[in-house]
């Protein structure tokens, strides 16, 4: 055997340390957080005017629940996926999501679900729209298991289970390789009823936190409804709700935070304090596309920061009206709060609502790159 002199060895040394440095920066470089858009198509909007490049995920919304299967309702809605998985060329690393379900169209979920041959039906019409469309994988947004989703919709104790079995049929229909995450609502009760956490989160990819619409098309008093930070009078936060997904066992790796590309317009019956936290009901959305042209001074908006809840709003003191969002200011630091607290990434709704140029992707990943 060659001896080796001092200096050979300690050469090597400082190469096999360069080699391990390199590769630390690598996985720095995997780790980078992603940034998910969910798309609806809607708007007359034209995907590929979007900058998808600065996008790591795309999740078509939405597909539905027809008989036990996953349906895509129309030709045209199938081309737009096809559409969508072909802005592979522009960007090698973006996957393709399909969503199952939203708000409104979850109606029969908690029925099929419930059964072992409806579970399996559905997974295996997922696992084949998959392949059909080349696409990545499944977002499933149920709203809600096991606890009151949109009104009329059918849910019992018992879905709460039913979720992870389906979860289980989807991971073993699908393999190891295709993703598969969910949606989860930002409250108290959704947190603590709908998912047996423990237990899904090791067979997905990740939960999308629905850290908006916090103060509901139901509420009776105003407040943030994205907000990134709770406050004296308003508990229910996007770092609220992370941090109770935490503390039941949601690895934060796993876990994105949301933002919204949209405003929410509240009617308030009183004056005061610039708005927030006052009875009210809620009006309508405005996209973040349009805010320039709906909240002017000249129609009587004025601008303003909580630098508590780290969120801006608007109000018109003379129609009483409260408009609670998400701008470049509250992106950017959601983006940071997301790298700060090494989560899985940032996801909003919707695509959309966004500018084709200087909008709030950009914001996102501007502060990534920074």
């Amino acid at each position: 055997m060659k001896k080796i002199s001092p200096l050979s060895l300690s050469s090597f040394i400082i190469f096999a340390g360069f080699i391990c440095f390199a590769n630390n920066l690598k996985a720095q470089k995997i780790a980078k957080p992603n940034v998910i858009a969910y798309y609806t198509g809607g708007g007359g909007t034209l995907i590929d005017s979007f900058p998808v490049e600065k996008l790591s995920h795309l999740i078509y919304s939405f597909g539905h629940v027809k008989g036990d299967s996953l349906n895509i309702k129309s030709a045209k809605d199938s081309a737009l996926i096809s559409k969508m998985v072909a802005l592979k060329s522009r960007n090698k690393d973006l996957k393709v999501m399909i969503a199952m379900g939203g708000w409104s169209a979850c109606e029969p979920c908690s029925e099929v679900f419930s059964r072992k041959n409806g579970r399996e039906t559905f997974a295996k019409t997922t696992k084949e729209l998959l392949d059909y469309f080349h696409a990545d994988g499944i977002d499933i947004d149920w709203e809600y298991p096991a606890v009151a989703g949109y009104p009329g919709h059918r849910y019992t104790e018992a879905d709460k289970h039913n979720f992870t079995l389906l979860i289980q049929e989807l991971r073993k229909k699908l393999g190891k390789k295709a993703e598969i995450s969910f949606a989860a609502g930002g409250t108290k009760n959704c947190i603590d009823s709908c998912f047996e956490w423990k237990k899904v989160m090791p067979l997905v990819d990740r939960v999308n936190l629905m850290s908006y619409d916090l103060v509901s098309g139901y509420a009776t008093q105003s407040g943030h409804h994205t907000p990134l930070f709770s406050t004296p009078q308003q508990q229910l936060s996007a770092d609220w709700a992370i941090n109770e997904m935490i503390k039941v066992g949601v690895p934060p790796q796993k876990i994105a935070l949301g933002a919204a590309f949209y405003s929410r317009i509240f009617q308030n019956t009183t004056d005061a304090n610039q708005g927030l936290y006052q009875p009210t009901k809620f009006l309508s959305g405005v996209s973040y596309k349009n805010f320039p042209d709906q909240f002017t001074v000249d129609k009587g908006f004025q601008y303003y920061w909580d630098d508590v809840a780290k969120a801006p709003y608007y109000y018109n003191a003379a129609s009483k009206q409260l408009v609670t969002f998400d701008d470049p200011k509250s992106i950017a630091l959601k983006t940071k709060y997301v790298v700060d607290r090494k989560l899985n990434g940032i996801m909003f709704w919707e695509l959309t609502d966004d500018a084709y140029a200087n909008g709030l992707v950009d914001v996102i990943a501007e502060t990534l790159n920074k």
